[in-house]
């Protein structure tokens, strides 16, 4: 299973980053998290780990993998016969404006299976993401433009 979401946000490409980063905050701006934290203190960075417990679905244990700081970060988790990559990627698009992209891609000998039971879940919690952390990181803008009065 693959699937793929692009949102165009309201906000520079450092707010938007600043919201995707700070993990712990997830569950604030999206419903498809209920608790997300990273693992011995860590932060985004390759080799950092991350736990999340999503409504319906087991927790589970993220591995950064990749990281292009300000810009993008790849990570993966395990369970039996399916190895699941999330992508998220900040580009720049112009007059402070950015675009979110977020991915999710399975592979492994059940990833079919997996993703023939639980994709359409999967479609919306990474919908719900991308469009809460557009709402999360337009909001910052707005209280940052405000406090520059």
């Amino acid at each position: 299973m693959q699937f793929e979401t692009t949102v165009e946000i309201d906000a520079t490409p450092e707010d938007v980053w600043a919201v995707l980063v700070d993990v712990p905050r997830w569950p604030e701006w999206t419903d498809s998290m209920n608790e997300v934290g990273w693992l011995d203190g860590a932060t985004a960075r390759v080799g950092s780990r991350a736990r999340i417990k999503q409504p319906g679905m087991p927790a589970l244990t993220w591995t950064v993998t990749e990281l292009a700081d300000g810009q993008s970060f790849d990570w993966q988790t395990s369970s039996t016969g399916v190895r699941t990559v999330g992508t998220h990627t900040v580009t720049a698009s112009g007059d402070g404006h950015s675009a979110l992209t977020l991915g999710l891609r399975q592979s492994g000998p059940l990833a079919g299976l997996i993703g023939a039971l639980t994709g359409s879940r999967t479609r919306r919690y990474v919908q719900m993401e991308a469009d809460g952390l557009k709402q999360a990181a337009e909001s910052r803008r707005a209280s940052a433009a405000g406090g520059a009065s």
